[in-house]
C-alpha cells in the first residue's frame, strides 16, 4: 500500500509546486505591466509640470476634473483671504513646520485654495511674516492638487481644535465658514516665486512616484525558479529512490 502510494503522493506534491510555480510567475508579470504604468505615469505627470502654465479650471471645468489634471501647471489671480489661512503640519526638506493654505477669491467669485509654501515653527504666526500678507490682486503659479481628505497617516484632522494633518480642501473650506460651492475642488500648490519677506517659501512639492515594480518582478520570478529547483530536487529524489 504505501508503495502505491508513493506516485500518487508525488504526483500531487509536483501538482501543487506547478501551481505555485504559475502564481509566482503571474504575480512577476503583474508587476511588469505594472512597472510599464508607473513609468508611463511619471513620463506624463512630468510633462504636466513643465509644461506652460494655463489658468487654474473655472467653476464650469470643476465636476470634469480628473486625475489627468493632477500637477498641472496652472496660474490664477486674485486676492488672498489671509483671515481664513489655515495651517497645515508639514516636514520637508527645510525640517518640520507647516503648510500655509490660504484662499484666493477671483474676480469672477471663485475661491481656490492655495498652498502658499512652508513655515518654520517660528513663523507659524501671521504677524512674525507680516510683510507676506499680501493685500490686492496678486497672480499665483503653482501645480493643481487634489484634495487630501480625511488626514495624515494614522491622525486623523481635527477642525475644531484646528490641527490639520492634510490638505482636505472641503474639510478646510467649511471650517473656515467658506461658501462651499465657490470653493474649487482642488488645491493650489505654489511655486519657488518669492513671497515679501521670504516667507511663506513655496516650490517644494515633491513630484515622485515610487516604482519598485522591477525589484518585486525579479523576486517573484527568483521564487518561481525556486519553486522550479525544488522540482527538480524532488524528481531527482524520487529518481535515486527507485533505482
Amino acid at each position: 500500500m504505501p508503495q502505491a502510494a508513493a506516485p500518487l503522493r508525488l504526483a500531487l506534491a509536483l501538482a501543487a509546486l506547478l501551481l505555485v510555480f504559475a502564481g509566482f510567475v503571474a504575480l512577476g508579470n503583474w508587476q511588469v505591466q505594472r512597472r510599464a504604468w508607473k513609468l508611463d505615469l511619471i513620463e506624463r505627470v512630468d510633462r504636466r509640470v513643465h509644461a506652460p502654465a494655463a489658468a487654474a479650471p473655472p467653476r464650469a471645468r470643476w465636476a470634469a476634473i480628473g486625475r489627468d489634471d493632477e500637477y498641472t501647471h496652472v496660474c490664477a489671480d486674485g486676492r488672498f483671504l489671509h483671515l481664513h489661512e489655515t495651517l497645515v503640519q508639514a516636514v520637508t526638506e527645510r525640517g518640520p513646520g507647516n503648510w500655509v493654505l490660504t484662499p484666493l477669491r477671483t474676480a469672477g467669485g471663485e475661491i481656490l485654495i492655495v498652498n502658499r509654501g512652508f513655515v518654520p515653527p517660528e513663523q507659524r504666526l501671521p504677524a512674525s511674516r507680516a510683510a507676506g500678507q499680501v493685500a490686492g490682486t496678486v497672480h499665483v503659479c503653482g501645480l493643481l492638487r487634489f484634495s487630501e481628505p480625511g488626514g495624515g497617516f494614522l491622525r486623523h484632522n481635527d477642525p475644531v481644535a484646528g490641527r490639520w494633518y492634510s490638505r482636505d480642501v472641503a474639510a478646510i473650506a467649511a471650517a473656515r465658514g467658506l461658501p462651499v460651492a465657490d470653493v474649487a475642488p482642488y488645491f493650489i500648490d505654489a511655486d519657488a516665486t518669492p513671497n515679501p519677506g521670504g516667507w511663506p517659501l513655496g516650490g517644494l512639492t515633491v513630484v515622485q512616484f515610487r516604482n519598485s515594480h522591477l525589484s518585486y518582478a525579479l523576486t517573484w520570478y527568483g521564487l518561481a525558479l525556486m519553486t522550479l529547483v525544488a522540482m527538480g530536487v524532488l524528481l531527482r529524489h524520487e529518481w535515486r529512490r527507485r533505482g
